[in-house]
Order: structure tokens, then C-alpha cells, then sequence
């Protein structure tokens, strides 16, 4: 369904004016002027609902000296509005039992919201309200600096989550993609609230927002709620969404980085840059990646766990950007066994590309990314993400029948085909361990 001046636009925003279609099963979508855009989901069987904010400001969008900011600024908008401070923004989701919380990555924000159904009013009220109206005082900004300086100082007591980090330096280097969500202690240390204020008033715009709200919710009046509630940010041009850019330059390859730790374990990632969410290949390497390390029956789990009791943990994964992308193989191990590891991770990755994975392994992988896509549709916040995330990240909503049948389509050949491609680009390796000065170099020479 599409118009201008609907019955359900009529009210809503300044002119008047709405622009709607109905999407893929139960999902709408409209865009009011200025550009932001409004996803629902309705799902009648439950009692609850989720609403999400994606804003498209993530750590790319910083420069060196503000590493960091988006991440402050999402913990800052928990701070206060003109008409609500911190515990009235967090006690007000609370007493009726509901979650508040915000999430940070390299290309994007979400703020985020469940609540049971009757509630809906609530949620939408102060999680707007933060978005639109947030004061970010100089003593919240002073006061938060610590709490950040302290989730830093967390997240690298953690060696097999800084070993990510590394390993992302080690591939893209000291650009926009490789450095770390969180920032620094130094840049984040010279962060102040004029920065701060500039970046949140530049990057918060409607154009590049996205609301989703999915539960048990009445599109017309959930998108009444949200048009009042960002009553003062609509009108004016309708000024399309942006689209990142599609050539990332890659530096070249560090090779191998370590990071000298008294750690009892050895964490090491191997892998390489890997495929952009727009590359159609990336269903066939997620199957891949489910059968090289994605499970327990995978061939990274039972050659290195199973077999030879050498890590606790191992697995592959693949990260895509919008021009960009890693793939890699993680392994936290005894340091000793360390090259043992890493040998067998590379073989892994050298069958595949020569031999392929065999018809069992491709049915198996099928299995695992249909499962994992329909049963996250049981839940209200998966469903949030999936149609807030799309539309943001993508400008487009597959349904889950188009997914299931993109997986379905993938060929033994089409594996062996990313496999190859894969291998054939300069491996990188990161490392965190006792290691003073242990040549790594033939894991990446080959």
C-alpha cells in the first residue's frame, strides 16, 4: 500500500503527508518527512513488544582524535532529557518489568526497548524522548568518562575479546574499520562535552534514523505514537536515506600482531579480509563458515576438541560491513600447543578450498542457518532487529522465505568457489599470549 495524505497520515505530521507500503508478510513501513523511517511488525500471538532506534553513526564514522564518541554518546542519552533524569528514564521501563539497554558497533547504534504490549506508550515515550531530546551536561559527560575509561579497562581484561582487536588491526590497520568500538583511554581522556554535543546534534537526524517496532502493536496507532513523539524533528525536505560507500580501501595486510600477555591461554584468530553485506557470495559463506567452525558436529570442533582435547573453545565467523568485511577462525589453546592449532586451522582452510565440503557438511550447514533464522523469529526483539537492522544496513527487507531460499541455493561450488577466494587473499593473524618473541610467520606465509 502506498499514498500521500492518507487517512493515516492525516494528523500525523506537519503537511500531513505519509508515504507507506505494506512489505513482506506482516511488516509495514512508512517515511515521514524529513526521512525518517518507521518499521512494524505485527505479531498478535504474544503480549509483548519491541522497539528499536538504529541510528547510522557507528566508530567508522570517527577520526582518530574522537575514537569512541558514538559509543559515549549512546551511554550519555541514559543521562537525561529536560523532562526526565537517568532514574526516571530507567525506572520507567522497569516498574512495568520491561529492558532498557543501547548497543554500539562500527557502522551503527540501537537503543532498545521491551515491554509488555499495554505498555507500548511508555516505551515509545522515553526512548524518543532520549533520541530527540537529550541534554548531554558537562557533569554527565565527566561523570561517564570514568564508567567508559572502566568498561575499557573490563573489556581488556578479556584476552578472547581483545584478541578481536587485534586481529582487526592486524587486517584493516589503523583506519576507520580497524579501530576498536570502544576507543581509547587517550581519546576518549580528551573528549569533551562540545564534541561530543556536535557529533549527537550532526549524526541524529531523521533521515538517517530507523524505528522498528515489532509485537503486539496496531500499525496506526504505534506510528501515531512515533510521529508525536518526534513531532519537533519532521517536516521539511524529505531528505533520502544515506548510503555508505561501496570501495573501503584495504591497507595492506600487517601480517601477524601479537600482543605479549601473562595469560595461562594462547587466544589467536587466523583470517583474512573477508565479503561486504551487499556481496551476494555471502550466503555461500556462511555455509562455509557452519561447516568449517560453526557448531559442535563442524570440522574445526572435532579435529581440534574433539579428537585432540587441544581448546576449549573454537569456531569461525564472518563479519560484513558495507564496503568491507573479515572472516577468521578463533582458538583459545594451552600456549605450547599454540602452532599445533594454527596449523590445523589453516589445513582446515586449505581442504576446503582445494576439496570443497562434502554433500553432508552442505546439508548440515542448511540445517543450521534455517534453524537459526525461523526460531529467532519466536521472539519479538529478534524480530525487532531483523527488520530495523535490514532496513537500515540494506534499504531492503528480504522475507524469511527469500533468505531460507538464498541459502538453499547454495552450491557445493559455490563453497569451494569462497573457500578459494578466501585463501587466496594475504592471511593476518592476532595473538594474545605469553609470547616474547615466537615467529609466527609461516602460519600466514604458508
Amino acid at each position: 500500500m502506498s499514498g500521500t495524505g492518507s487517512t493515516t497520515g492525516a494528523g500525523l505530521v506537519p503537511d500531513g503527508t505519509l508515504r507507506e507500503e505494506l512489505l513482506s508478510g506482516a511488516v509495514r513501513r512508512a517515511v515521514l518527512p524529513g526521512g525518517l523511517r518507521v518499521l512494524t511488525e505485527k505479531v498478535p500471538a504474544v503480549r509483548s513488544v519491541a522497539i528499536g532506534i538504529w541510528v547510522g553513526v557507528g566508530s567508522r564514522d570517527e577520526d582518530p582524535l574522537t575514537a569512541g564518541c558514538s559509543h559515549y554518546l549512546e551511554h550519555l542519552l541514559f543521562k537525561g532529557t529536560p523532562s526526565r533524569d537517568a532514574l526516571t528514564i530507567s525506572s520507567a521501563i522497569e516498574a512495568v518489568g520491561g529492558e532498557l539497554n543501547a548497543f554500539t558497533t562500527k557502522e551503527y547504534t540501537c537503543y532498545y526497548a521491551r515491554v509488555l504490549d499495554g505498555d507500548l506508550v511508555d516505551a515509545v515515550d522515553v526512548v524518543c524522548d532520549m533520541i530527540c531530546n537529550s541534554l548531554i551536561t558537562a557533569a554527565d559527560v565527566a561523570a561517564e568518562r570514568g564508567v567508559i575509561l572502566e568498561e575499557i579497562a573490563m573489556h581488556d581484561d578479556d584476552p578472547s575479546d581483545v584478541v578481536h582487536d587485534v586481529f582487526t588491526a592486524a587486517v584493516l590497520g589503523d583506519t576507520e574499520l580497524g579501530r576498536p568500538v570502544l576507543g581509547t583511554i587517550d581519546s576518549i581522556e580528551g573528549l569533551g562535552r562540545d564534541t561530543i554535543a556536535d557529533y549527537y546534534r550532526s549524526r541524529y537526524t531523521p533521515s538517517d534514523t530507523v524505528i522498528a517496532i515489532a509485537g503486539n502493536i496496531d500499525h496506526e496507532r504505534t506510528l501515531a505514537l512515533v510521529a508525536a513523539a518526534f513531532a519537533d524533528r519532521l517536516g521539511g525536505p524529505d531528505v533520502p536515506a544515506p548510503v555508505r560507500g561501496g570501495s573501503y580501501a584495504y591497507p595492506q595486510a600487517r601480517g601477524v600482531v601479537v600482543s605479549q600477555r601473562p595469560t595461562e591461554q594462547a587466544h589467536v584468530v587466523l583470517g583474512t579480509v573477508g565479503m561486504s553485506r551487499r556481496d551476494p557470495r555471502r550466503f555461500a559463506m556462511g555455509i562455509m563458515s557452519s561447516a568449517l567452525g560453526g557448531g559442535m558436529s563442524s570440522r574445526l570442533f572435532q579435529e581440534i576438541r574433539e579428537k585432540r582435547g587441544l581448546a576449549y573453545s573454537v569456531y569461525s565467523f564472518a563479519s560484513h560491513f558495507a564496503d568491507a568485511g573479515l572472516f577468521g577462525v578463533y582458538a583459545g589453546c594451552a600456549p605450547r600447543r599454540a602452532d599445533e592449532v594454527l596449523a590445523l586451522c589453516r589445513e582446515q582452510l586449505e581442504l576446503i578450498a582445494a576439496a570443497g565440503i562434502t554433500d553432508e557438511e552442505l546439508s548440515r550447514a542448511k540445517g543450521q542457518s534455517r534453524g537459526s533464522l525461523v526460531l529467532g523469529m519466536e521472539d519479538t526483539g529478534s524480530r525487532m532487529s531483523r527488520i530495523g537492522k535490514s532496513e537500515l544496513m540494506h534499504g531492503e527487507l528480504l522475507s524469511v522465505d527469500e533468505v531460507l531460499a538464498r541459502v538453499d541455493a547454495v552450491t557445493l561450488d559455490d563453497v569451494k568457489g569462497v573457500a578459494t577466494d578466501l585463501l587466496a587473499r594475504p592471511l593476518a593473524l592476532g595473538v594474545i599470549g605469553p609470547f616474547d618473541d615466537h615467529d609466527f610467520a609461516s602460519v600466514v606465509a604458508g
